[in-house]
């Protein structure tokens, strides 16, 4: 079951949010962090994907402090808008949405987070500043924070063929995140996305596979 809701945010603002529940009783609760395109047909997917899978899941529309119902697609006018939002937006204001969605969502249990792209870096501070187990999917903005003490797990899947991701800023999280798991693929950026050509389904379907046992191992409580 699937709906839009109006989340309540740290500042006085409503913002839209797609909220997914799972057929029965949630193993926990999951906050999906969208690219800079806003909460599209495929963050929708996303979010009803990990319902299916048996998590309360929601997707906050973080572009909604600017702009009401942003939908971009994957051309050059889309990216240069979702750019330009994300920008306006800042990274603090993102994760103080995901706060809010994760208060919105707690009465399914614990809660984490999993984030793409530019929600790949909001994924990263998710666990870093807010103790939130998270999955960070080819996060380009990730480096400056790669120093901070984490207060949660985190995980990280990049893509081996990211122009926008080279090896040594991979090898940078490594470094600093040793006790991080941390998976490449033989894909290029954004290869969980389903719906055009940067996306590849084994490396995706690795990497959900990776996803939802970290979920799995972090989020859902020990049978009795």
């Amino acid at each position: 079951m699937s709906q839009t809701i109006h989340l309540n945010t740290t500042r006085m603002q409503c913002i839209g949010a797609y909220l997914a529940q799972p057929a029965g009783k949630p193993k926990g609760g999951i906050v999906v962090i969208q690219e800079i395109f806003g909460v599209n047909a495929h963050i929708r997917e996303v979010v009803d994907g990990f319902a299916a899978a048996g998590y309360t899941a929601i997707a906050p529309a973080f572009f909604d402090h600017l702009e009401t119902g942003v939908e971009l697609d994957y051309s050059d006018a889309g990216y240069a808008s979702g750019k330009l939002l994300a920008t306006e937006l800042g990274l603090e204001l993102a994760v103080e949405d995901v706060a809010s969605a994760a208060e919105a969502i707690a009465s399914a249990g614990k809660i984490g987070t999993v984030g793409y792209c530019w929600g790949g870096t909001v994924a990263l501070l998710s666990a870093l500043r807010l103790g939130l187990p998270s999955v960070s999917y080819y996060g380009s903005r990730n480096l400056p924070f790669l120093g901070e003490t984490p207060k949660a797990p985190v995980m990280f899947h990049f893509g081996e063929r990211d122009k926008s991701i080279s090896a040594e800023m991979v090898a940078r999280h490594r470094e600093q995140l040793p006790q991080m798991p941390l998976y490449t693929y033989p894909a290029d950026h954004a290869f969980n996305r389903n719906i055009d050509h940067h996306y590849d389904e084994a490396s995706a379907k690795l990497a959900l596979q990776r996803t939802l046992a970290f979920f799995e191992t972090n989020l859902c409580a020990p049978h009795l």
